[in-house]
């Protein structure tokens, strides 16, 4: 596979990851059905596409992406869908967050 692909594939397991984190707060405890339903399926299927990108990317440089995206992302829906706005501290800290996965993919290296 190549990294193109890879990387397609991580931006999947973001989105599943992401989903996930949603269906969870949703689900509230696990009490609810369907959303805990959907929190398990979507958990599942990103820990599928995260070991699929993980035979092209490192596994940390993978979890690294993975984690910083998946924590922006669930910080974009808990302002959209759950009305939750970050402080300052929280935007500084997801700069932090972005630059981090930036340094780690573009002129990281790993063997």
């Amino acid at each position: 596979m190549s990294n193109l692909t890879a990387y397609l594939i991580l931006l999947i397991a973001v989105a599943l990851g992401t989903a996930a984190n949603g269906f969870a707060k949703s689900a509230q405890g696990f009490t609810l059905l369907i959303p805990t339903l959907l929190t398990a399926v979507t958990i599942v299927a990103c820990m599928y596409t995260l070991s699929l990108v993980m035979k092209s990317i490192p596994v940390g440089v993978t979890y690294a992406s993975f984690a910083g995206l998946c924590i922006i992302a669930t910080i974009i829906v808990g302002v959209v869908k759950f009305n939750q706005m970050p402080d300052l501290y929280t935007i500084l800290g997801m700069v932090l967050i972005i630059s981090g996965v930036l340094i780690v993919n573009l002129i990281g290296k790993t063997s």
